[in-house]
């Protein structure tokens, strides 16, 4: 059976071309191919397997797949669920969110290798023959004729070859570092943020605890993710301190988190070098216009997120369901969307994007920029100076349910348009192969 690259030289054309295979590009090929629409995804990886992605698949996102008929193929997948988000202080623990309070069948957040949930959803996109996935495609610029975005340019990684693919829409779902964002001359604006984060993985043992943690302290921030045999950790520092931080050795990090998280101590010796240790860079920045004529920017490309709540990969799904949901009619009828329907995607997903953001500040503001100064300086014990809001959730248990929906559902869910729904029964056959 032929290849991607062999159908993609046969006919270098779709009505719609979307830029990067992680969530929000692979939502919305599965959408827009259950439309009919002749859809191409560009991944520019041979794969899907990169370490240290968003794993984090909240309950807004579960619903959304089993909408799609994909809820059994993704409970098959290897998982760990978080029920509760809570940090461990040095007066004790205190609890944030309790997703025991939220509506609707998934009370949880669902932690599941990224990879995992790519190859699900390309899989099921790989079931309608409007869908393309190619893969080692790197996107190098775009096409333009007449003034508007007509397509993208493209090189096979493997052999070198250049490409062409026309498009009457082009659709950036690549993240925060956008090549088609950069080629469209397209600058967002940028919010301060006063971390980046460290991440590596240690060992995990079978009598650890479950789920997540989180480990706050004066000047430190750590959070531990379940993965099952390993625990994905994220460690915060200052701005810009990386380099600085290094020079001290990889020993400083292992006695760090020896003497922030005690029961790691056993394990921290393996982190043999800085090169087990990847920074993170955070950003927090928003386009003010996230199209341009037979352009449209979605997800990170349009709006980088901090990794506080992990609500990134949510929000950039809802992006794609959105931009299917109302694009979708119209590229059916007239073979292209104006300007005007791709102003009413940016205007739809505006608002919850800034709210969250907005949120984001607040946290980066009150709670990690000045826990992480006062790592520099005699103060008060972070847990004698708990923002208000936090004391509050202590004293009225039941408020927990109010950021447990704000994360794990958000400001605005989105669901999956009548067209695209597909019976459980149905999602449940094998995807045709292909080679």
């Amino acid at each position: 059976m032929e290849s991607y690259i062999q159908r993609m030289r046969k006919n270098e054309r779709a009505t719609v071309a979307v830029v990067g295979g992680g969530p929000a590009g692979m939502v919305l090929g599965l959408l827009l191919a259950r439309a009919g629409i002749e859809v191409t995804v560009l991944e520019k990886h041979a794969d899907f397997l990169r370490d240290f992605r968003g794993d984090t698949v909240h309950a807004s996102t579960l619903t959304l797949l089993d909408e799609l008929g994909l809820g059994e193929r993704f409970a098959a997948l290897p998982q760990r669920r978080l029920e509760a988000v809570s940090a461990e202080l040095d007066g004790g623990t205190v609890r944030l969110a309790d997703m025991h309070r939220l509506p609707g069948d998934h009370q949880h957040v669902a932690l599941v290798p990224q990879w995992d949930l790519l190859e699900l959803l390309a899989g099921a996109a790989a079931e309608e023959p409007s869908f393309t996935l190619v893969r080692q495609a790197d996107v190098t610029g775009l096409v333009r004729e007449a003034g508007r975005v007509a397509g993208v340019r493209w090189t096979d990684r493997t052999t070198g070859e250049e490409h062409v693919l026309r498009a009457a829409l082009t659709v950036a779902c690549d993240g925060r570092r956008s090549a088609v964002r950069a080629a469209a001359g397209l600058r967002p604006r940028g919010f301060g943020v006063p971390m980046d984060v460290w991440w590596f993985r240690l060992p995990r043992h079978a009598e650890d605890v479950a789920g997540g943690v989180g480990r706050f302290t004066r000047g430190h921030f750590c959070v531990l993710i379940d993965r099952g045999d390993y625990w994905q950790c994220a460690y915060l520092i200052r701005k810009g301190s990386d380099a600085e931080l290094r020079a001290a050795g990889i020993g400083e990090l292992r006695r760090r988190l020896a003497g922030l998280v005690p029961w790691l101590a056993d394990r921290v010796d393996t982190l043999a070098s800085w090169d087990d240790v990847k920074l993170l860079d955070v950003r927090l920045d928003r386009l003010r216009r996230w199209y341009a004529d037979g352009l449209l920017l979605v997800g990170d490309a349009a709006h980088a997120m901090s990794p506080v709540g992990g609500v990134g990969i949510n929000l950039a799904v809802a992006d794609a369901v959105a931009a299917a949901r109302l694009l979708a009619p119209e590229l059916r009828r007239n073979g292209r969307a104006t300007t005007r329907a791709l102003r009413r995607v940016q205007l739809r997903r505006w608002w919850p994007t800034a709210l969250v953001q907005g949120a984001q500040r607040v946290a980066h503001r009150v709670v990690i920029g000045t826990a992480l100064d006062t790592g520099r300086g005699a103060t008060p014990p972070v847990a004698a100076t708990l923002p208000l809001p936090v004391r509050i959730l202590q004293r009225f248990p039941v408020l927990q349910g109010i950021p447990a929906r704000l994360v794990a559902i958000g400001p605005l869910p989105e669901h999956a348009p009548v067209w695209a729904r597909r019976p459980v029964a149905t999602a449940g056959r094998e995807a045709p192969a292909r080679t």
